[in-house]
C-alpha cells in the first residue's frame, strides 16, 4: 500500500441530488466532481446509488456491467477523474455480473486513481434489510448480492477505507480496514429519515473514536418525488470524534481538510490500538 505521509489534502462529499433520469444524474455528478476539483478537493466521493433511484426493484432496470469501460456509469467516472487528476469514490452504482449463466446485481462503490484507472472496487457487504414496525421496511437482499471483501486503496498521502452504507453499522469491517493502514474511512450511505436523524452522525463520529481516524459519510440530497428519502447531512468527522464540516438536506459539497498529523496524535495521546489486550481477544479476517 502506500507510504503515509504528514501532508493534508482536501476532500470533498457531494450530496447529489438523484432523480429517475441516469443520463442527467451522470452529468450533474460530473458537473459537481468539476466544481469540487476546482475548489481545491483531491480526494472527492459520490453518494450511494448516485445514478439510479434507490429503490430495490429498479437496481436491475439501471444495473451496468463495471468490467466493460464503455459503460456509461464507469466511463464518466473515470473520464472525469483523469480529467481532474483527482481520487475518486464512485459513490455506488448497481452492477451486473453474470455468474454461470445467472445474473447478479451488486450495490458496488468503484474509485479512480488521477490517471482515470480503476484503484479498487467496493461491492457492499451487507445488505439493508431492515423492518421497523410502522417506520421502515427495505430489504435489498430481494435483488442484491452482498460483497465479500474489505477495500483499501492507496492514495499519495495515506490509504482510505471505503464501505457503502449499511456497512458503517458493522465495527469488525471498519476494524479490519484500519489493520490494512487505512486512516480515512469513506462511506457513500443513504440513510433514511427513520434512522437517519438518530443514528448516521452517531456511527459516523463512534467509527472515528473506534478507530482513531477520520470518516466521511456521503448521502444523496433528499428527493421528496423519490419513494425513499434520504437524511442527507453529508459529513465528516476527524479523529476525536467532532464534526469538521456537515450539510443539511439539500444538493450541496461538503469539503474538509484533512490534516494526518491529527491521526497520529490522537493515535500517540490515547494509544487504544496499541493496548488491546490480543491475549483475550482477536479480530481475524477471513
Amino acid at each position: 500500500m502506500s507510504t503515509t505521509s504528514t501532508k493534508s489534502f482536501r476532500f470533498a462529499g457531494i450530496q447529489l441530488h438523484v432523480t429517475s433520469d441516469k443520463e442527467v444524474n451522470l452529468r450533474h455528478a460530473v458537473e459537481k466532481v468539476k466544481e469540487a476539483s476546482k475548489n481545491g478537493a483531491r480526494v472527492v466521493c459520490l453518494p450511494e446509488i448516485f445514478n439510479s433511484p434507490y429503490q430495490s426493484s429498479l437496481f436491475p432496470q439501471y444495473a451496468e456491467d463495471v468490467s466493460d469501460p464503455s459503460s456509461p456509469s464507469p466511463k464518466a467516472l473515470s473520464d472525469v477523474a483523469k480529467e481532474e487528476k483527482i481520487y475518486l469514490i464512485g459513490g455506488s452504482i448497481p452492477e451486473r455480473e453474470a455468474i454461470n449463466g445467472e445474473d447478479k446485481i451488486y450495490n458496488t462503490c468503484l474509485i479512480y486513481g488521477p490517471d482515470g484507472k480503476l484503484l479498487a472496487k467496493h461491492r457492499k457487504v451487507h445488505l439493508f434489510d431492515i423492518d421497523v414496525p410502522g417506520k421502515i421496511t427495505f430489504r435489498e437482499s430481494d435483488t442484491l448480492t452482498g460483497g465479500n471483501d474489505v477495500t483499501v486503496f492507496p492514495t499519495e498521502w495515506c490509504d482510505i477505507g471505503v464501505g457503502i452504507c449499511y456497512d458503517i453499522r458493522f465495527p469488525e469491517l471498519a476494524q479490519v480496514a484500519t489493520s490494512k493502514g487505512s486512516k480515512m474511512l469513506v462511506y457513500p450511505g443513504a440513510f433514511n429519515m427513520t434512522t437517519g436523524p438518530a443514528h448516521w452522525e452517531l456511527l459516523l463520529r463512534s467509527r472515528a473514536v473506534d478507530n482513531q481516524l477520520f470518516v466521511a459519510g456521503v448521502a444523496p440530497a433528499r428527493n421528496l418525488e423519490s419513494s425513499y428519502h434520504s437524511w442527507g447531512h453529508t459529513s465528516v468527522i476527524e479523529p476525536w470524534g467532532s464534526v469538521l464540516s456537515t450539510t443539511e438536506e439539500g444538493p450541496s459539497i461538503v469539503y474538509a481538510d484533512i490534516d494526518l498529523d491529527r491521526v497520529d496524535d490522537f493515535r500517540s495521546s490515547i494509544p487504544t490500538l496499541r493496548q488491546k489486550r490480543r491475549d483475550l481477544y482477536e479480530l481475524v479476517e477471513k
